[in-house]
């Protein structure tokens, strides 16, 4: 056991020993030199400046595909990247964006909304991009005229004998989720 000891010891102090070339010549000027901008303008982040932060579809009849453009300026003093837009769900879809906006340029994206649902609706959408804040959030919002969900709204309300059940799931995981 002793001999294996002293060999590994033998073989670290040679590999240890056997690195001692010199590391500042193997320092590259050029990666210095664009190091030394980049740590310069550390603090120069691009400013995302949006047209508009909410866009208000008005009444709309529950289905009608409706869309608009958000646009967006880059009002800093680097390039701004805008690595991703997200939706809180699928009926909210954003496309087309513009992924790299130079400074004083314009970029834009698109974001399509399938029109469903009743009374009042609300949807965020999440801009990921390289500026202080990291994100950017835009809403969209419309009224959806359903006339089938207020039929069945007010037959709810006139019949008190209709009830509702909700089904609730017992896997473990699940607690407090409702499944209709």
């Amino acid at each position: 056991m002793k001999k294996i000891i002293l060999g590994l010891s033998a073989l670290c102090m040679i590999a240890f020993t056997s690195c001692k070339d010199d590391a500042a010549s193997k320092v590259n000027s050029e990666n210095v030199a664009v190091a030394a901008e980049r740590d310069a303008n550390a603090g120069d982040f691009p400013v995302m400046e949006l047209d508009k932060t909410v866009h208000d579809f008005g009444t709309i009849e529950n289905g009608t595909p409706v869309e608009t453009i958000f646009k967006y300026t880059n009002k800093g003093n680097s390039m701004l990247v805008v690595s991703n837009i997200k939706s809180t769900c699928g009926c909210t879809v954003p496309s087309n964006y513009t992924k790299e906006v130079a400074p004083g340029e314009t970029g834009e994206f698109t974001v399509k909304f399938n029109g469903k649902g009743n009374g009042k609706v609300s949807k965020s959408l999440t801009i990921t991009a390289n500026t202080e804040k990291g994100t950017e959030i835009v809403k969209i919002t419309a009224m959806v005229n359903n006339p089938e969900a207020a039929k069945k709204a007010a037959a709810a309300k006139s019949n008190p004998l209709t009830t509702t059940t909700t089904k609730t799931s017992t896997k473990p995981g699940h607690e407090g989720h409702n499944h209709d």
